[in-house]
C-alpha cells in the first residue's frame, strides 16, 4: 500500500466521531462554518488589527464569532495563553461538550494536536520588548505561551485526562495527521477516547511578512475577498488565516454503548513525504496520490466510492498544479466534485487538516458540496472537477480530505457515514 496508514486492511475496529468543535474565520460553530462555506464567499479582509503599512501582503482571514466558545476558557486564563492555544482549547472543550463529555477513565483518554508554528502574536510582542527595554521586560510565562505544545498541555490539564498528550508538527498537514495519530491510539487500543484537531494564529507582522517575502500568499491587498481562488487560472497565492477544529474520536461500538450520537466514520488515514524540496511539492503530485491512494486503501475502499474530495487547494499556482495532477493519478477520468474551502476561510495551516475534515463530515452528512469561492475558470490541463458558483448535491458516502505541507509533508483522511 503507498505510504504509512493506520492498519492494513479495514479490519481493525471502526472510530467514530461523536464531537466537533471549530473556531474559524467561518465562525466558531460547526453550523456557522457550514453556512460560510455553503454562501461561497471569502472572508478574507484588511487587517486592521496590526500595522502592515510596510508590509507587502495585508490582508488574511480573522475569526468571527468567538462569543459562542468563549465562555469555555476563562478571560483570566486566555490572556496567559498565546491566541493559538486559546483558539485549539476553546474549540476542543467544544468539541468535548459536544459529545456529551464522555466519561473515561483519565489514562485511556488522550490529546494530539496539529500545529505548525507555536505561540507567534507572543514571540512577536515580547521580541518587541526584549528591542525596547532590554531582558527585564521580557514576559517570564513566554516560553510557556510560545511552545507548540502549549495547546495539547491546556486540554489535557482542563480535562484531568493523563493519556498521552501529543503535538504533530508537519506544517499544513499537522491537523490532519493529528487525526491519523488518533486514529492508530484507538485501532491498537492505547487510548478509549481521543481529543484531536489543530489550531493556529499566524496572522503577526513577522509571520507575515515572512510569507509575503517567500511570494507564497496572494498580493490582492485592493481586493482581499477575491485573492483566494483555488484551482482558478488567475490565482497568485494563499490568504493566511487563523482558528482551531478538533473532533473527539471513540471506538464505535463504545460510542454506541454510551448512546452516543455519531457524526461519521474516520476511515482511513494515510501520510507520505515527498523527499523533495522544502517549499515545492512534486510536479507530478506522486507523494500526495501515494497519500491519498494510502487513506483510501486503509478505508477498505476504492477509489470509485469516494463522493468527493475536500482538496488542500492553497491557491498558490504549483501546489494546486500538483495536486490536480496527483487527483488525475488516483481517479482518472473519473473525477469526484472537489471544494476547497481554503477559498472561505483561508489557510488555517496546522490547523487546516482538522477544520476540513469537519467541513468533509458536514457536507457527507448534508449530502452537499460547498462551491469553491472566486472559482471562475480553471487552468488549462487539470482536469478535475471543481465545484464552483453554487453547492452541489451528492448522495451520501465516503469523502477523501487532502492536507499537504511544506517541507513535503502530505496526509490524507477519509470519514464515511456511520
Amino acid at each position: 500500500m503507498p505510504g504509512s496508514s493506520s492498519r492494513g486492511s479495514a479490519a481493525q475496529p471502526p472510530v467514530a466521531i461523536t464531537g466537533m468543535g471549530v473556531v474559524t474565520p467561518g465562525g466558531c460553530t460547526p453550523e456557522e462554518l457550514w453556512k460560510a462555506l455553503c454562501a461561497g464567499r471569502s472572508t478574507a479582509a484588511e487587517l486592521t488589527h496590526i500595522d502592515l503599512r510596510r508590509h507587502r501582503v495585508r490582508i488574511g482571514c480573522r475569526v468571527r464569532g468567538l462569543e459562542a466558545v468563549d465562555g469555555l476558557v476563562p478571560a483570566k486564563e486566555a490572556r496567559r495563553m498565546d491566541p493559538f492555544a486559546h483558539y485549539g482549547t476553546a474549540a476542543a472543550l467544544a468539541a468535548h461538550r459536544d459529545a456529551g463529555a464522555p466519561a473515561v477513565e483519565p489514562g485511556r483518554a488522550a490529546v494530539v494536536v496539529g500545529n505548525a508554528v507555536g505561540g507567534r502574536a507572543t514571540s512577536d510582542r515580547e521580541s518587541a520588548h526584549f528591542t525596547t527595554g532590554g531582558p527585564a521586560r521580557v514576559n517570564p510565562l513566554m516560553p510557556l505561551m510560545t511552545m507548540p505544545n502549549a495547546a495539547a498541555a491546556q486540554i489535557s490539564m482542563r480535562l484531568g485526562w493523563t493519556g498521552p498528550a501529543w503535538t504533530a508538527a508537519n506544517t499544513c498537514a499537522s491537523g490532519a495527521d493529528a487525526v491519523g495519530q488518533a486514529l492508530m491510539l484507538l485501532q491498537t487500543g492505547r487510548a478509549d477516547v481521543v481529543l484531536a484537531g489543530g489550531c493556529e494564529h499566524t496572522l503577526t507582522p513577522v509571520t507575515l511578512a515572512g510569507f509575503g517575502n517567500l511570494n507564497a500568499v496572494s498580493m490582492r491587498n485592493e481586493e482581499p475577498e477575491r485573492a483566494s481562488r483555488p484551482f482558478d487560472v488567475d490565482r497568485d497565492g494563499f490568504v493566511m488565516g487563523e482558528g482551531a477544529g478538533f473532533v473527539v474520536l471513540e471506538r464505535l461500538d463504545d460510542a454506541r454503548a454510551r448512546g452516543a450520537r455519531t457524526y461519521g466514520l474516520v476511515a482511513g488515514y494515510a501520510a507520505t513525504a515527498d523527499a523533495h524540496h522544502l517549499a515545492m511539492p512534486r510536479a507530478d503530485g506522486a507523494g500526495a496520490a501515494a497519500a491519498m491512494a494510502g487513506a483510501i486503501a486503509d478505508a477498505g475502499l476504492v477509489a470509485e466510492d469516494i463522493v468527493h474530495v475536500n482538496a488542500h487547494g492553497t491557491s498558490t499556482p504549483h501546489n494546486d498544479r500538483s495536486e490536480a495532477s496527483a487527483l488525475r493519478t488516483v481517479f482518472g477520468d473519473a473525477q469526484p466534485p472537489v471544494t476547497a474551502s481554503k477559498s472561505v476561510i483561508g489557510h488555517l495551516i496546522g490547523a487546516a487538516g482538522a477544520v476540513e475534515l469537519i467541513a468533509a463530515v458536514q457536507a457527507m452528512r448534508h449530502c452537499e458540496v460547498p462551491p469553491t469561492a472566486n472559482h471562475e475558470q480553471l487552468e488549462p490541463g487539470m482536469d478535475i472537477d471543481v465545484v464552483h458558483g453554487a453547492p452541489r448535491p451528492v448522495r451520501s458516502g465516503p469523502a477523501l480530505t487532502n492536507s499537504f505541507g511544506f517541507g513535503g509533508h502530505n496526509a490524507s483522511v477519509v470519514v464515511m457515514p456511520a
